[in-house]
């Protein structure tokens, strides 16, 4: 049963409201990874690579109503945000607080946001174990992808361009 004192409900009259935009964001984002077959839907960098894709898909939508026919339209607006040279990080925080501020303007439920920056901050408080990208060339004889150089790197830096390389691969 649900706690009505915790506020548990976003809609009006008690009615549970389901976050749609975000949860179409989150399906594209996983249809574009597992199209682009990266890496196994269970790990980590999978998951990484979901949130940073969601997150563009769902800020980048900015008429509040994403639309199953516009997806493939979209793929250059979501390739351009998610490229190298991109400040992309700045970018969601900014879009998060805008919306954060809309809603706190109009009351609107939040539930989508709330999944949002749930994701923003798993991407930011998460490292995960990668490969150094910048440790210095010819140190040395690299056998397999499991040797050489690794560090921790936060999850949207390696989820950024993982998404960036599946929508590539569409």
């Amino acid at each position: 049963m649900l706690d009505r004192e915790q506020g548990s409900t976003d809609g009006a009259d008690g009615e549970l409201t389901v976050p749609m935009a975000w949860l179409y964001a989150e399906y594209i984002a996983d249809e574009l990874l597992r199209t682009g077959d990266l890496m196994p839907p269970t790990s980590f960098e999978f998951r990484a690579g979901r949130d940073a894709l969601a997150l563009t898909i769902f800020l980048s939508d900015t008429d509040g109503e994403l639309s199953g026919i516009r997806v493939v339209t979209q793929l250059e607006t979501w390739l351009s945000l998610t490229a190298y040279d991109q400040p992309w990080q700045e970018w969601v925080r900014e879009r998060l607080a805008d919306l954060a501020a809309g809603a706190a303007r109009t009351g609107g439920p939040a539930a989508d946001l709330d999944l949002a920056e749930e994701a923003w901050r798993w991407l930011q408080e998460t490292e995960l174990l990668a490969p150094d990208l910048n440790a210095v060339p010819g140190g040395g004889p690299v056998v397999g992808e499991d040797d050489g150089p690794k560090v921790w790197t936060p999850a949207w830096q390696l989820g950024l361009p993982l998404g960036h390389l599946a929508i590539h691969l569409f």
